[in-house]
């Protein structure tokens, strides 16, 4: 996979996601963001989502699965969950999705001119 993203990304502009991608996968990057949110902010979300499904799971459950995922990425040998040096870190704990894609969309017009 790692070749594949690689290649695809030499010859294409591409926005990438991944917990990796800025550290391993594209460690030359023109703009990485350090996309974050409390784990209680992500595990609402997810658990809304969840329930829309129809799926039978309560909050908490979904709470502590993001804390057990979390630990295990950023502790794991290879290439474990971090941010590349040069990423620019976002917040969304507060933000709703349109408002991160605004800022993050802000994010690239200002660095990259897009």
């Amino acid at each position: 996979m790692l070749d594949f993203q690689r290649s695809f990304a030499k010859a294409n502009n591409v926005i990438m996601d991944g917990r990796d991608i800025g550290t391993v996968v594209l460690p030359q990057a023109d703009l990485k963001i350090f996309l974050t949110a409390s784990a209680e902010a992500r595990a609402q979300r997810r658990y809304a989502e969840q329930i829309a499904k129809g799926m039978d799971v309560t909050y908490e459950q979904v709470l502590e699965g993001m804390r057990v995922r979390d630990l295990q990425d950023s502790t794991r040998a290879a290439a474990p969950l971090k941010p590349a040096d040069d990423a620019i870190f976002v917040d969304s704990t507060e933000m709703n999705l349109q408002e991160t894609i605004d800022h993050i969309r802000a994010i690239a017009k200002e660095k990259l001119g897009v």
